[in-house]
């Protein structure tokens, strides 16, 4: 059984049990949230597919918490002109425990 969910303008295949990284959610670590922008579910040979979502279909997963990519390095420079810019971002994200996907309920 998997499932396919948009979180974060992202999407992400996922089935129960499983870890997965997602744009920060604004959640308690250690709390259970219901993602309910359920795009595609299968369960054994039957597919179900949203238009867009999935109305009756949420998956459960627990927050395990927050934290920071790497950093990465954004350089600019002009030629010939002695401009030169150095930037540095970490994106931050949460780490959610897939618990059980819910069809009809």
């Amino acid at each position: 059984m998997y499932a396919v969910i948009e979180t974060g303008g992202q999407q992400h295949r996922v089935t129960p049990g499983e870890t997965i990284k997602v744009q920060r959610l604004e959640s308690e670590s250690g709390s259970t949230i219901s993602l309910d922008k359920v795009l595609v579910v299968s369960k054994d040979e039957s597919v179900q597919i949203g238009r867009p979502y999935l109305a009756n279909a949420s998956v459960k997963a627990e927050v395990l918490g927050d934290r920071k990519d790497a950093k990465v390095i954004v350089y600019k420079q002009k030629p010939r002109k002695g401009h030169r810019k150095l930037n540095g971002h970490r994106q931050a994200y949460t780490i959610l425990k897939i618990t059980d996907i819910v069809i009809g309920g």
